[in-house]
């Protein structure tokens, strides 16, 4: 609502809109993100609702996608298996699915509430036709044979976290940002899931923490996974790790 305040007098009331306004400016004092106020977040360009059950998507998310839409560029009108695991706002997945019109998509997350919220933003931006949204732990209970599987999974060291900035230890839900004693438990989880899950030319793209690199690389690796590069956000932080399956050697 836009409140119209008379000329020459700016000292006038705000009437109703002014509770709202206070409320919302000891909101944003105490450190909470404009985008929790606001309930909304733009992805890739992208409107979706969030909520205090889901991770706030933030720009380094999107070099997924970029990496994605470079690798499969001769790929964008084929019917593709689409798999998000940790689907959280649907961000990742509608951004995916809005860049590749035929392809159609799966997303999982632990958190009804979060499978939820991202049920609703798909269906906002009318892509619920192509998508489903399951409960699960992973990939567990999925058949296999995807093509693309992305990831934004929790790489916080759970010691770590009272130390983050209040934006994100106050409002982003601790499941998705706690990666455990070191912050690569999850990636041992996904290792063995993507092996199974992915096509044989599938391609897989996870995001990780500042100085996970090569720990998540051989992580990798050591579940039959080959790693093709550790790409760069747009700070030039190594951000995410993409790949396929290994080539097997020839007998």
């Amino acid at each position: 609502m836009i409140v119209a305040i008379e000329a020459g007098a700016p000292e006038a009331p705000v009437g109703a809109a002014a509770g709202r306004v206070e409320a919302f400016a000891a909101r944003r004092a105490a450190g909470e993100p404009l985008s929790r106020i606001c309930g909304r977040r733009e992805f890739w360009g992208l409107d979706l609702a969030i909520s205090s059950d889901v991770l706030d998507p933030r720009p380094e998310t999107e070099t997924i996608v970029e990496a994605a839409i470079a690798e499969l560029a001769g790929c964008r009108g084929e019917a593709l298996r689409v798999l998000d695991l940790g689907v959280g706002s649907g961000a990742l997945l509608a951004a995916i699915l809005t860049e590749f019109p035929r392809a159609i998509g799966v997303g999982v997350d632990l958190s009804e509430r979060a499978a939820a919220l991202a049920c609703a933003n798909l269906e906002a931006l009318g892509l619920a036709d192509r998508a489903t949204i399951r409960l699960g732990d992973w990939g567990d209970g999925l058949e296999g044979g995807f093509d693309l599987i992305v990831s934004n999974p929790p790489y916080i060291r759970s010691d770590e976290i009272a130390g983050l900035d209040r934006e994100v230890r106050d409002h982003d839900p601790r499941l998705a940002l706690d990666g455990g004693e070191d912050g690569l438990e999850a990636y041992r989880a996904l290792a063995p899931q993507l092996a199974r899950l992915l096509a044989p030319a599938g391609r897989f793209f996870l995001e990780f923490g500042e100085g996970q690199g090569e720990a998540v690389r051989a992580i990798l690796r050591a579940a039959g996974l080959d790693v093709a590069a550790l790409l760069p956000d747009l700070s030039g932080r190594a951000r995410v790790a993409a790949g396929r399956r290994a080539a097997r050697a020839p007998i």
